[in-house]
């Protein structure tokens, strides 16, 4: 009987097995695929990064299509789940919160609406993308990925699944609506100068303030915990709004005396990760550098003539308006009452019966305050990248094919959302343009929720040229890390709360030190681990007096250190450790929770020179004491009583987990990648961390580009080109990303270990 047992039990083991390796791409293969105008030939070099030949880009985009549902499938499934509010299907209750959220907003409805405003050329390629991936779907069926072994076979891939990426980068790049809402959240039990200085903010000329407003709809009952009910980073499926660096140098500062651009964006971290590889050549073109699955076009990266990357603007381009109710289903407007317009969503939930979803919304927007109590006030949010007649996607194609700097800034002002800062090189000349639209207010500066009775309504965009942007620019250099971009003779206002240029201070220090620059260089630049914030408060913290012995000798380590974030290094985990717990306590001390505060870095710098009379009372010294101590008490307790002993490594770990499959047993260590990085939020090779210090956000992609030899740009990306835990490319970039290797994309490839061919 038992030996029954243990065959039946080895069989089924060896069918999971089999199963489980015939979801992994063949080395050899062919097939055919409807649409194609001529043979194309993929090889995929030693890193999986595939080299596709094609006789035109329609024919790319369908093999670039084939390509990302062969490695990345099941992401891409998440992907347009996510964003049409249809993870509940797989993962349960868990997930209904990002369901109902992406449902409220309807960005499927509205990506639907604007296919049908893309141009023609640009709609062709999202088909015939579509067709690419639904031929692998054709051919695998359940064997598409290993997820679908259990879910079964995906649904076709159509054109409006591709522009859903764009709508999802849209929402979680621009996020000054959580910010709104705690700030409303602390008006009324928080001193209002103390709810001014949470955030920093940019120097252009502010519009008239609506700092009065909060404490008003307070007394109206709008609930003040609507924030915590919106899925926020680091929850999975969310990204964090703050994200890259970029510089670009004209040949005057150069080896070569042609251009040079960098480009690092940084993003949650995840396995696996949000881009993908990709060499594509055509007859008359070539492109190198990050797609995303899901989209048939180079996001970031170089043609034949330009290079690109893009940083986070932060402008806000979100409102919350409150509205007046009118009587049963409707709100007041200038015009008099007006109904609402009524949705309802069918929302079907893994193991639990479907929930029903009545989405409002008024002529600002979605009404979010349903998510929270439908029968109380309405708080509707107004958001760019909602707006109708979205050509984000035409902004991507024409940057693709534009020809010199000047294109790219034509191609700029189609891409309607999110704002970024477009930092492009040619042969000759570097200039950086803003994409997207910023709404032009009739009244306030859009930093707290205001009324929907017309008198803050938007009125208008800027974009295009009425942004900032410039070329050629006499410095010969644009740097730029999130902070805010500021050209002269442009007093665009594009929102109250800026980033300190923690990061930008460092890159241009590092630029300073030659004129002659490399591509190398540049990628060194991209490693570097100084920290420009530790370098302008370890004074303040030097200062302060050490009694107790332990705290005493982790002190002394930082009197020396060079505020470098190695992972031998203790003095990085002492001084993160330090001043989180120096943040947590002076907001503790107003009633301020951590999750209610504005970035940690640019606050505590803030209190520690000119808010020290505001949040200390004019001393900070008892507070950095009792920080201190909490915080060399928490490191003694998990790594001993010897602070030279510490490293930083132990805890700063870069974590690659997958957004579902992170939280199953077994399968979650399979699906999640781990190692021991370097830096910090405020470094250039950026590691920001959660509250258990470990990295979760960073440089998922960085590319240097060599105009003067675009074939010898180099590029690294993380975790791997696969997106299937078997694969042997699901985590072969990771030791190489953090230790700030690189890999080119040239026309031949230092060996093939696949290939594929796709014909008519």
């Amino acid at each position: 009987m038992l030996t029954w047992v243990g065959i039946l039990l080895i069989l089924l083991v060896c069918i999971a097995g089999g199963a489980l390796w015939l979801t992994l791409p063949p080395r050899m293969q062919e097939a055919e695929i409807e649409g194609l105008s001529a043979p194309v030939e993929i090889g995929f070099d030693q890193d999986g990064i595939p080299r596709i030949r094609a006789a035109s880009a329609l024919d790319a985009a369908t093999a670039l299509g084939f390509v990302h549902a062969r490695d990345r499938m099941f992401q891409m499934e998440l992907m347009r789940r996510n964003a049409s509010g249809r993870l509940s299907e797989l993962a349960g209750p868990a997930t209904l919160p990002l369901d109902r959220m992406a449902r409220t907003l309807g960005l499927r409805r509205r990506a639907v609406a604007d296919l049908a405003v893309q141009p023609a050329d640009t709609r062709a390629m999202l088909d015939a993308y579509a067709r690419g991936v639904n031929a692998w779907i054709e051919e695998r069926g359940r064997f598409a990925a290993p997820e679908f072994l259990l879910l079964g076979a995906p649904d076709p891939w159509t054109a409006v699944d591709s522009l859903l990426w764009g709508k999802t980068m849209g929402l979680w790049l621009s996020e000054n609506w959580h910010t709104e809402m705690i700030r409303h959240a602390l008006a009324g039990r928080v001193d209002q100068s103390l709810i001014d200085t949470l955030w920093p903010t940019r120097t252009e000329t502010i519009p008239p303030a609506t700092a009065a407003l909060p404490v008003r709809f307070a007394a109206l009952g709008v609930p003040d915990d609507l924030a915590r009910w919106l899925p926020r980073f680091p929850a999975p499926f969310t990204l964090p709004s703050t994200a890259s660096n970029e510089w670009v140098v004209d040949g005057r500062h150069t080896a070569t005396g042609a251009p040079l651009l960098a480009g690092d964006p940084h993003l949650a971290l995840n396995f696996p990760g949000i881009w993908y590889l990709a060499r594509i050549e055509l007859p008359d073109q070539v492109l190198a550098g990050a797609t995303a699955p899901g989209v048939p076009f180079l996001v970031l990266g170089r043609n034949r003539r330009i290079a690109w990357t893009f940083t986070n603007t932060g402008a806000d381009v979100q409102d919350v308006f409150v509205e007046t109710p009118a009587g049963p289903g409707s709100y007041q407007t200038p015009d008099g009452p007006q109904p609402f317009k009524v949705y309802e969503e069918r929302i079907k939930v893994r193991g639990e019966p479907d929930e029903v979803l009545t989405v409002r919304e008024t002529r600002h927007g979605p009404v979010i305050s349903d998510l929270r109590d439908p029968e109380g006030p309405i708080l509707a949010v107004a958001m760019a990248n909602l707006q109708p007649d979205d050509t984000a996607a035409a902004g991507l194609l024409a940057l693709n094919r534009a020809g010199s700097v000047e294109e790219a800034g034509r191609a700029a002002a189609l891409i309607t959302a999110p704002v970024q800062n477009l930092a492009v090189a040619d042969h000759e000349r570097i200039g950086l343009f803003l994409t997207g639209r910023v709404p032009v207010r009739k009244a306030g500066d859009g930093s707290a929720p205001v009324p929907g009775d017309g008198s803050h309504d938007w009125i208008g965009w800027l974009s295009g040229d009425g942004l900032p942007h410039v070329v050629a620019p006499e410095s010969g250099r644009i740097v730029n890390a999130n902070e805010p971009v500021r050209i002269p003779g442009n007093d665009a206002f594009l929102g109250r709360d800026a980033f300190a240029p923690w990061r930008a201070r460092r890159i241009r220090t590092l630029l300073d030190a030659s004129d002659r620059h490399t591509a190398s260089d540049f990628a060194r630049m991209q490693a570097d681990v100084t920290s420009s914030f530790a370098q302008q408060i370890l004074p303040a913290l030097l200062a302060v007096p050490a009694e107790e012995a332990v705290e005493a000798r982790a002190q002394r380590l930082l009197q020396d250190w060079d505020a470098t974030m190695r992972i031998d290094q203790p003095q990085p985990l002492i001084f993160n450790t330090w001043v989180g717990q120096f943040y947590r306590l002076v907001l503790a001390a107003k009633g301020i929770r951590p999750d209610e505060g504005g970035p940690q870095p640019d606050f505590v710098a803030y209190v520690l020179t000119d808010g020290r009379d505001l949040w200390c009372g004019g001393d900070c010294t008892r507070l950095l004491q009792a920080a201190r101590a909490e915080a060399v008490r928490r490191l003694r307790d998990r790594y001993g009583d010897d602070p030279a002993a510490w490293r930083w490594g132990t805890v700063h770990q870069a974590i690659f987990a997958h957004p579902i499959l992170r939280h199953l047993p077994i399968v979650g260590p399979l699906t999640t990648a781990a190692i021991a990085a370097p830096g910090d939020d405020t470094t250039i090779d950026r590691g920001e961390t959660n509250a258990a210090l470990q990295d979760v956000h960073g440089p998922a992609y960085r590319g240097v580009y060599d105009l003067a030899d675009l074939d010898s740009s180099l590029f690294v990306m993380a975790a791997g080109q696969s997106g299937n835990p078997l694969s042997g490319h699901a985590r072969d970039f990771l030791t190489r990303w953090r230790d700030g290797a690189t890999v080119t994309l040239g026309p031949t490839p230092k060996s093939t270990e696949a290939s594929l061919r796709l014909i008519p």
